[in-house]
């Protein structure tokens, strides 16, 4: 790899490690909004509700973050990518419905939902480095 491609690696790592550090300052903040998500969004005829959603995303997204944190790299790169591109944060009827019928509302929990895609996004571009 040429010097300026793992320069470019290296701060796409930072700005993960970094976004991982606000994504759990995001998620502090956001206690009352979720209690009160949790009574006003209940699952209705799916089988998640839209925090139990919201978490299985928060974990595999984070894992992968963990990773790259504490080894510099993710471990089953092609696969990672194909669930990283599958992982589309507003492609969950739930959460986008709630993202966008929510009205001004709400908004501590969709800026854990935005940083939470956006560190989607980072991690992929972090494993494309990898793969050139």
């Amino acid at each position: 790899m040429t010097k300026a491609i793992l320069n470019q690696q290296e701060l796409v790592k930072k700005n993960i490690i970094q976004l991982l550090v606000e994504l759990n300052n995001i998620y502090q903040n956001t206690r009352g909004e979720r209690k009160e998500i949790s009574i006003q969004f209940p699952p209705e005829d799916e089988e998640f509700s839209l925090l139990e959603e919201l978490e299985l995303l928060t974990v595999n997204i984070r894992g992968y973050a963990i990773q790259i944190q504490s080894t510099g790299q993710i471990v089953n790169q092609s696969e990672a990518i194909e669930q990283l591109q599958a992982m589309r944060v507003l492609n969950v009827p739930q959460i986008a419905s709630f993202y966008f019928g929510s009205n001004g509302n709400y908004e501590q929990i969709k800026s854990y939902i935005r940083t939470l895609d956006y560190l989607r996004l980072l991690l992929l571009e972090f494993l494309q480095f990898q793969s050139d």
